[in-house]
Formats: C-alpha cells, structure tokens, sequence
C-alpha cells in the first residue's frame, strides 16, 4: 500500500449509466449564501443538474442525503455549467448551463426548511438563448474592460464565436482558417481570447478585433461582394505547439502578471501575454486534465495534473513536488474551499465518480480484532431469531401506513352535495349554448382538532366543468373549531364532462415544539355530482346510432325507483323508457325490456352513452344493495364498438397534426415579420432615406397573415379540448364495456384505466395516443404475450408523436383479442410467464390477415366471441 495516495474526504457516485466531461463540474459559492463555502455544481450528458456541499462528520463517512442541494433533469444533454455575474442589475453570481442548442442562465436560492430536514433549494430561469449553432463549449469575463458583470462566449462546432451581453445577444464571428473546436478561454489583462486550432497553434484575438470585424452573417458573402464595411478578422499573436491541446486556463495569481497555461497531450506549456514560452514540461505520461490553483512562492505557480494512469501531480511550475494515487481517471479537477478545510481536491470521472480528497501520508493500516474465544449458544440465538421473527410478523400484519397517531386526522374535510339544483344558476361566462345553465351548491366544511396554521383550501373539478370560486384562504383555526365554504359547480365549456367528481384539499401547518412555524400536512376527500347537472329528462327517442345491451342477473327494476330525478311518477311500475337530453344538445335514450333482464342504452353520439350507463349501473348496485341483495352482477355480451372507437381517436390525432401545423406556420411567418422590421428600421434609422419598396405593404400583409393563423390555432386549441373531452368518455365506456364483458377484478380494471387513460390532460409534447400506445405494447408484451420471444423485445424509452393512428389501433385490436382468448391482465413478470405457459391455446399466434378478418366487420364494430363460446371451440 503506498503512502502517497489522496486521503478521501467525501465521495459518491452519480447516477446509473451517464456520461460526464470536463466542463461538467464546477465550484462556487452559486447560491450567494456568503460564507465562503463552495458548492459543487455537475451536469452530465443525460441532462441532470446537480448541486452538493460536502460536509462529512469524519472523512470518509458516507454520503448524507442532506449532501445533495439540488437535482433537476433538464432533458437536454449538458455541457459545461460556469458561475459568474451573468443577470443584469445585480452582482450576485447565477449559475450558466450550456445545453448543445440552447444556453440557459439560472438563479439557485435556498429557503429554510419548515421540518428538520433541512434547507429547500430551488433553481429559477433568469433567461435563457436559443442558438442557430451546435454548442461545442465556452467562457466568460469581463470583455471589453466592462465592470460588476460577466459577458459570455460561446464557439460553436463550425467555428463561430457568439458573443452574448447577458440578455441579449451581441454579435458572432467566424474564426478563419477552422477545421475542428478547440478549447477556449478569455484573459481579462489583454482582454483577448485564446484557443488552440487543428494547426496545432495556440491563437489569440482582441475582443476589440472581434467587434470590430465583418459580421457573421456575411461571411458567405465576403469574397463575392468585397464589403468594404468591417474589417477582416485578424490574429493577434499565434504560438506553434505541434501538438493538439486538451485545455487552457488562464491565470492570474500576481498583481499585473498573468499566465496562459496550455496542457498538451506530452507536454505543458506557460505563456506569457504576448505568446512567449514562460517555460514548458514534457510529460512521460499521457495527461487527462489540469488546474493551476496558487502561487506559494513569488514567481512560480503551482498546478495539478491528472493522468490516464490514476496519478495526481502536483508542480511548482516546471518541478514536481508531490504525486498522489487517485482511485479513478478524472475528467475534470478542481479546487475548492469547504467547511475550515481550504484547498479540498474535487474530482470527476467520466462515469460519474465524484470525489473531494486531500494530500496526505496517513496510512490507512488495518489491525485485525481480538479472536473471541466464547464458545457460540446456539439455542438462544435459535430463541432470539424465532422472537425477532415473531415480531416481523407482526409488524408485517397490519397494512396502515400512517402510525395510530395518525389514524384520526387532525383536520378533516367533508364535501356535501345539494340533492336539488340550485333555484338560481350561478354559472359563470358560460359557453353553452342552452338557454338555462344549471348549477349545483356544493357544502365544504373544515374541521380542526388541533391548531392549523395557513389553511388553504382548493376546489377542483374536470374541465368543461367549473366552479364559482376554486381557491380559499383561512385564518388560523383554533382546536375544536371549523370553517365552512359553499360553491357553486356548474358546466363551462360546450361539451359533456367524461367525470362528474370532484374533490377537496386543504393544505395546512401543524407547529411543534421543535418547529413553531409548522410541519406542512394535506387534507382530502371527493365529491360525486347529480347527473341532472349536465342533462335533464326529454321525450326518449327510439332510432338511434349507437346501442349497447347490459345484462343483469335480476328483473328489470321501474325507472321510477332508480331514476325519480327524471322519470314521470304517473307512469309509476309501467316506466320503461328515459329520455336524457344533454345541455350540448345530444340525447340519450335508456329502456327496460319488459321480458328479460336487460336494459339498452342508446344514442346517435358514442361518447354520449358513457354517463348514462355509468348511472345505470351505479344505481342499479345501490338499490339492491339497500334490498341486502349479495348476488347482483351486470355484464356484456355484445360487440365491443372498436370501430367507432377508432374514429375518435382519428379526429382527435387529426386536431393534433393541425395544430403542429399551425406552429410550424405561425414560426416561419414570425420569422418573416421580424426580417421585415429589421429592413424597415434600417431604412428608417439612413440618414439619406431611401425607398420602402412596400416593405410597409409586406409588413402589414404579414401581420394580419400572423393574426389570421393564432386565431386558427386558437380555434383548433378549442375543439381539440372537445374532441379530447370526447375521447375520454368513449374510453371510460370501452374500460367499463370489457370489464363488463371478461368480468375483471378491481385490481384488473385498475390496470386497464391506467393503461388507456394515463393522462389527466393532453399536450403536443405528450399526448394520448403515444402514452396509451407505449401502455398497450407493454402489456401485449408481458401478461399479455404469446411466448417468452415476445418478453424479450424492448420497448422504446422515448415517447414522441406518431405519424398516424395505425399502429394504436391494430394494438389496441390486439389486445381485446387477446382479452377475448383468455389473456388476464397482470403487472407481475412472473404470472405472465406462467400464464403463457398455462395457456398455449389461448395465447396462440394471431396471422395478421386473420385478426383483421376476424375482428374488424362491416357496419362499424368490431366483433369478438365471448369467453364461453371460446371454451366450447376448444372443447371440440
């Protein structure tokens, strides 16, 4: 064991599988917190930001979770992360993260934590550029000799240096004579940046040259045109190396001297400011990384270099003093003051190790413990391990998660329902075109055993429904006491809710001994609403659309029972057929068979029969369930209407492709407009006006091209919410429908409602038919699957709009057809396997021509045999 190996002082590991590089770590003290201290700040490749301040009890302890600040995934892959003064107006330093088309600048702030978990930190967007060039890496300073502010430089992959002032974006310049990026770094004493070309030559250029230079944009244009505007791009001093460089830094530890460090791949290189050689090093190893971090003697300056071979070497300028073993290859190295140790070695690999060490010769000697010569009792430790095992038992029985402190909640929230509409409506800006909205009075109380400090109460309820006031905030409840609120619900938009739920939250603070400002606690409970709020009773209609059959075990019970909302009490036992005409102008029709135990519900709209139905069954249960009838079921044995379906779900996707169109269209016109300005300006700001050409006739055209287009999105934004609306009733009917049909567990319908409706909300960067696309061939190929060949494929990670429906719908064909042959639907690997292996018959190969024979049949619905008609073809 050598003595010479660096001590560890705190380490960890990030992540699982990312990928890290030498602008991905960086040390400051980036939450302005003013004591000194530096914080770690890593990126990685798969777009995590991390944030950590190390202070270990002893070295080498364990990593607290109170280590880690911050952890954020900020989707794109990062670059390099920089600290410096990047936000106008302020001093304070933000944190600059490179992205490869994108550069984003954002605030870290901490507030302090209400429990004894300690701080919460937070970072927040100051701004942010969108680059027309691939990022390669950057720098930053003071360029121009600006004071209390940091400018950034960012070179792209082909070349370009873009010069940002903070907000706004400066100029960029082309470097001549590129081949490949190099790295790049800026010297405040000659304000000039300096990098290394595929020459193999260290090149330097004046800010002032850069700015003064022809413009980015026109380089294309230079040899052709001969602008006689700008200046051709000149180089300030050029150094031959005959070497690529693997990095730059430049320093500045003397009043008015500074230094250009350059560590090439065998040697390393101290420049002056003029490009003179200082001196150089030739290395007999192959280096990884450097830092210059202080000067201990006037004149010379110390560096630390890492290499391939896990070395740390430490040099006072061409000398070496100390080298160190390292238990990785690092990446990136730096230097940083923790806690009241100054000068901790931060260390990052390309895998993710991350380490702050310090130099030392303590060994680390082992000595082995005393033998104990106690003979074993092996029957109390046969005794102990059965008590112990008594008490995982016991411990493993009970199912709550809460302790029995918990059980009774301190503060409770109930919800209670007006059996009557209200005599007045109080709906709001309403878009419904019936003549009278109704609205239903919703009764919330609060009740407070203990005191509750900030309670806040929020009321929510699917869209197109909406509530006259959805947010509530209390004074300090005192034990014993309660507050109640009313709302009125009532429906919006102009289409019919796929839920009439709703539910209540409170939000509240229960202060301690230990924290009198409060522990944060939550509140909850749901609401159901009257089905009369979006309908009410109309003549019942006898041609229709859409028809479904629901078979029960028991006689058909009078619409007056189960319905006395909205059937006539005159027709008494004889009511056999309900009329439901919804508020968005569709109507549903509900009968009785006079001979069997049936009822049909029946409509020109599909997603129309999903609340009826739903109403039926929920009333029908309820009414034998007071009759203490045990044995009441309802099942299907029709069709399932795939067919229809499947046309929801093409004009859905249909509204979706418009609206990346209508994107894509208002982007190149804005594009346009913006070009269209800078022309007019131009014109406007010459001091010997010349023509506008109409530019004013093209501007103002495109303007009203750009109007034109956001209110054709604005109107596509609207009836994709709708047809959305729609889509989601039409699924919880499909849900309803198969659960009905292969009689499935609870546990079952839990997995087929999280498998088709996964989203709350639809969006362009994640919508429905992707997410339910992804759950469906999850399940085909798992529980669902015909052999283990089929287990084995891997799904896709990514999720990302689809050119069509296609696919969704031959899956979801599939997966009813598999459902239909005995498939059971499982989250559990291993009852899958064994369900294949116990079903080869059911589960069997599908020819594809054959499923679409066999499935899909004229007159829009898709056919399949139930599960006793399957069992009886096996038996033959």
């Amino acid at each position: 064991m050598s003595l010479f190996k660096a001590r560890d002082w705190w380490s960890t590991i990030l992540g699982e599988k990312e990928e890290f590089d030498q602008g991905c770590l960086c040390v400051a003290d980036v939450d302005n917190s003013g004591s000194g201290q530096d914080k770690v700040i890593v990126g990685s490749y798969k777009g995590y930001l991390r944030i950590f301040n190390p202070h270990p009890v002893k070295p080498g302890d364990e990593v607290q979770p109170e280590d880690l600040l911050l952890e954020v995934q900020l989707r794109e892959p990062i670059l390099q992360v920089e600290v410096g003064k990047f936000v106008s107006g302020t001093e304070g330093l933000h944190l600059a993260v490179l992205h490869c088309r994108k550069l984003c600048v954002y605030a870290v702030s901490g507030t302090q934590g209400n429990v004894e978990h300690g701080n919460q930190y937070q970072i927040k967007l100051m701004y942010e550029h969108n680059l027309q060039r691939t990022a390669c890496n950057m720098t930053y300073g003071p360029f121009g000799g600006v004071k209390g502010r940091d400018l950034i430089c960012i070179q792209s992959m082909d070349g370009m240096l873009m010069l940002f002032e903070q907000e706004s974006y400066a100029f960029g310049r082309f470097l001549p004579g590129f081949l490949l990026p190099g790295p790049l770094a800026y010297s405040s004493r000659t304000d000039s940046f300096i990098t290394v070309s595929s020459c193999q030559q260290v090149e330097s250029y004046k800010y002032q040259v850069l700015a003064f230079a022809t413009d980015a944009d026109e380089r294309q244009d230079t040899e052709q045109r001969k602008l006689s505007s700008g200046k051709r791009l000149a180089v300030d001093w050029v150094l031959n190396i005959g070497e690529q460089a693997r990095d730059i830094c430049v320093v500045s530890f003397n009043q008015g001297v500074s230094s250009v460090f350059v560590l090439g791949e065998r040697n390393f290189f101290c420049l002056k400011d003029n490009g003179q050689i200082r001196f150089m090093k030739k290395l007999d190893y192959s280096p990884s990384c450097f830092i210059p971090y202080c000067s201990v003697q006037e004149g010379t300056i110390n560096t630390l270099i890492a290499n391939h071979s896990k070395m740390l070497n430490v040099y006072q300028d061409v000398t070496l003093k100390w080298a160190t073993q390292l238990p990785c290859i690092p990446v990136s190295v730096k230097v940083a003051n923790f806690q009241d140790l100054k000068g901790v070695i931060v260390s990052l690999s390309d895998d993710g190790h991350l380490q702050c060490s310090y130099l030392g010769t303590d060994p680390s000697l082992f000595q082995a413990p005393k033998v104990d010569s106690r003979e074993i009792n092996y029957e109390e430790m046969n005794a102990e391990m059965k008590e112990l095992q008594k008490i995982i038992r016991e411990a493993t029985k009970t199912q709550d998660i809460l302790p029995e402190s918990e059980k009774q909640r301190d503060v409770t929230v109930t919800a209670e329902v007006s059996p009557d509409l209200d005599e007045e409506s109080q709906a709001i800006d309403s878009e419904v075109k019936a003549g009278a909205v109704p609205s239903v009075t919703v009764k919330i109380t609060i009740q407070s055993r203990v005191t509750a400090q900030k309670p806040n109460l929020a009321v929510c309820v699917q869209a197109p429904l909406a509530v006259t006031c959805d947010q509530f905030v209390f004074d300090d409840l005192e034990p014993d006491s309660s507050e109640t609120v009313v709302v009125s619900v009532f429906l919006k938009e102009n289409c019919s809710p796929s839920e009439l739920e709703g539910t209540c939250m409170v939000s509240y603070n229960i202060p301690t001994e230990l924290n009198p400002e409060g522990i944060p606690r939550v509140s909850q409970c749901n609401f159901s609403l009257p089905l009369k709020l979006v309908c009410f009773p109309a003549q019942p209609s006898k041609a229709a659309n859409h028809k479904l059959t629901i078979d029960t075990n028991k006689p058909p019970i009078s619409f007056v029972t189960i319905f006395p909302d909205f059937a006539d009490p005159s027709e008494g036992d004889q009511a056999n057929a309900l009329g439901f005409q919804f508020l968005t102008g569709s109507k549903t029709t509900l009968l009785a068979s006079k001979t069997s135990q049936r009822y049909r519900i029946q409509s020109d709209q599909l997603e129309d029969l999903w609340l009826v139905t739903k109403e039926l069954i929920h009333r029908l249960e309820e009414h034998f369930k007071k009759q203490n009838c045990k044995d009441f079921a309802c099942t299907f044995s029709g069709s399932i209407p795939l067919q229809e379906y499947f046309e929801l779900i093409d004009q859905h996707f249909e509204l979706r492709l418009n609206a990346e169109k209508y994107q894509e269209l208002l982007s190149e016109r804005a594009v346009q407009f913006r070009a269209i300005e800078r022309r007019l300006l131009t014109r406007f700001k010459d001091k010997t006006p010349a023509p506008l050409q109409h530019l004013d006739t093209l501007l103002e055209g495109t303007f009203r091209e750009v109007i034109a287009l956001a209110d054709a999105a604005e109107e596509n934004q609207a009836n994709m919410f709708q047809a959305f609306a729609k889509l989601k009733s039409a699924t919880h009917l499909v849900i309803m429908l198969i659960s009905l049909w292969q009689k499935l567990t609870t546990d079952q319908t839990a997995i087929l409602e999280a498998t088709l409706l996964p989203l709350a909300e639809d969006t362009q960067e994640l919508g429905w038919e992707e997410t339910v696309d992804a759950a469906v061939s999850y399940l085909l190929r798992t529980c669902l699957s015909k052999s283990s060949k089929e287990q084995a494929l891997t799904l896709s990670s990514q999720l990302s709009m689809p050119k069509d429906t296609s696919r969704l719908k031959k899956n979801i064909t599939l997966f009813c057809d598999r459902l239909a042959k005995g498939g059971r639907l499982s989250l559990s690997t291993d009852s899958a396997t064994q369900q294949a292996a116990a079903m080869p018959g059911g589960c069997a190969t599908i020819p594809e021509s054959d499923l679409e024979e066999r499935t899909i049949i004229p007159g829009s619905t898709a056919l399949f045999a139930s599960h006793e008609e399957t069992t009886k073809q096996k038996s033959r």
